[in-house]
């Protein structure tokens, strides 16, 4: 149930003095909603958890259904499942965006959370490959609305406070990536670890109970919004006010832009022709296509034997090591996100962040050769030795990937900032994640093939999968410099 507000509770309004006075005293941020701001980051914390909790298992679950005879391609259709997500994710998700615009923030983000949780909990009883693609495309199909919960935060919030507010809703997906992880390791195959779960439902279906759990979670999230949840869609906190102007007396409570014109949504293609929202569209490509490559190639690279180029690492411990870069990634974005928003420039971090994948697709075919100097074949263990280096390069390269993903937050900044009108913050939002939607769409599946194309033919030593996707960071790297360099120079970005 939606509790009608004072027009003015999000928007501050203006102050007589003159801003450009030297010796005026500096205001004080805006207060944060915070009761607002909790209950959108609990909405959005329950997509992350559910995305990521198939991560650990999802390799075995392809080996338990038989999908393929040969296990060095399960790689290649582990990516399918996941492009799957992300095509039909982009599908709806400038469509939910858009109607956001006209109808409003709140019904569609509870609309399409409730459509996550019915899904998830259908992926775990999967009896096909199939159903696993059809299953999972309807939870992409649902899971669009993250660009609307992008600008309800950007309504809440103004550039007084966004230095806090964006950094708190950033926590989020790291805190899921946490969660889901560790809910997929620990619950999958239930039956098996736990005498209290040995029930022959849980054996016929192992990975369904993962995703129950995450489908609660969600459902809460969803029983919390409807209750708790308002909306913030400018135009229907006060339709009647919505189109005035500054021109208005300084009790308006809710004054918007200084002429009527600058309040009416922009057109799709006065979006795209606007240098700000081309600018992260393309860097946002890059950077998808790179954090969801990444994700992929790292849980192949895992689950392969260390004889064909992997670390032979087990469901629980993947689950584990990805639960711990999650908690890296949570304080990153607690501590040092709104020190680098408030110290540094938003672009050149932007840029600094990107920097770090050529690193990390260097780093991570290394592993393997040090596995091997110390891997006893008759044991499948490693000595002491090499485990304590094997281990500390993996999560070397986790934080970098952690640290890196950074630049998303810095992205949602940037956009608000170069936002073009109010009214169309919805729109900007959906075309800028439907470009990063559509580099989702495709990298898991390209970063997998391509995997296991070089584990299974041995091309360049079973290692071809990391030179391409260094050629890809590195152009990525200098199409993130020229973009942000150049929506600085009009002005768009904070110096």
């Amino acid at each position: 149930m939606s509790v009608t507000r004072p027009c003015d509770e999000y928007i501050p309004i203006p102050s007589d003095q003159s801003t450009e006075d030297p010796g005026a005293v500096k205001p004080r941020p805006t207060p944060i909603p915070k009761l607002q701001l909790g209950v959108i980051c609990g909405i959005r914390l329950a997509e992350p958890i559910a995305y990521t909790q198939i991560s650990p298992y999802i390799n075995q679950f392809m080996y338990d259904l038989k999908v393929t005879d040969d296990p060095k391609r399960i790689g290649f259709y582990t990516g399918l499942v996941q492009s799957t997500f992300a095509v039909f994710e982009l599908i709806s998700i400038y469509n939910m965006a858009k109607i956001s615009d006209r109808v409003g923030r709140r019904p569609v983000i509870l609309c399409g959370i409730l459509g996550v949780a019915l899904t998830t909990l259908l992926f775990g009883l999967s009896t096909s490959f199939y159903m696993m693609l059809i299953t999972r495309g309807l939870a992409g199909l649902c899971a669009g609305s993250i660009s609307v919960m992008q600008s309800v935060v950007g309504e809440l919030t103004d550039a007084s406070n966004q230095a806090i507010a964006i950094p708190i809703f950033g926590l989020t997906w790291p805190l899921g990536s946490i969660l889901g992880p560790l809910l997929g390791g620990t619950f999958s195959n239930a039956a098996q670890k736990f005498n209290w779960l040995d029930w022959q439902f849980l054996r016929t279906f192992p990975y369904f109970l993962p995703g129950l759990i995450s489908s609660l979670v969600t459902l809460v999230a969803v029983l919390i919004g409807y209750f708790i949840l308002e909306e913030t869609l400018p135009s229907k906190l006060c339709p009647s006010l919505y189109r005035m102007t500054s021109s208005s007396s300084s009790d308006t409570l809710c004054e918007f832009e200084e002429t009527s014109n600058s309040d009416a949504p922009l057109s799709t293609s006065q979006l795209l022709a606007n240098p700000i929202i081309s600018a992260l569209s393309s860097s946002g490509f890059a950077l998808s296509f790179l954090s969801s490559g990444f994700e992929e190639l790292y849980v192949l690279v895992c689950f392969t034997n260390i004889e064909h180029g992997g670390l032979g690492l087990s469901t629980e411990q993947i689950g584990y090591s990805l639960s711990i870069s999650g908690i890296v990634a949570f304080f990153l974005q607690l501590l040092v996100m709104p020190y680098i928003l408030r110290a540094f420039d938003h672009g050149r971090a932007y840029t600094f962040c990107m920097c770090l994948f050529p690193c990390i697709f260097v780093l991570m075919p290394l592993l393997n050769p040090i596995a091997k100097s110390g891997y006893d074949a008759s044991t499948g263990l490693l000595d002491a030795n090499t485990a304590t280096v094997v281990w500390g390069g993996v999560y070397l390269i986790l934080g970098m990937s952690r640290f890196a993903n950074l630049a998303y937050s810095l992205s949602m900044v940037m956009l608000k900032e170069g936002n073009p009108s109010p009214a169309s913050l919805g729109m900007c939002n959906g075309i800028v994640q439907s470009v990063m939607c559509l580099a989702r769409a495709f990298s898991p599946a390209m970063a997998s093939s391509l995997y296991a194309y070089s584990v299974g033919n041995g091309a360049l030593g079973g290692f071809a999968w990391a030179l391409f996707m260094l050629a890809i960071s590195l152009a990525g790297v200098y199409q993130t410099a020229v973009t942000s360099t150049m929506a600085r120079s009009k002005g768009h970005f904070r110096d």
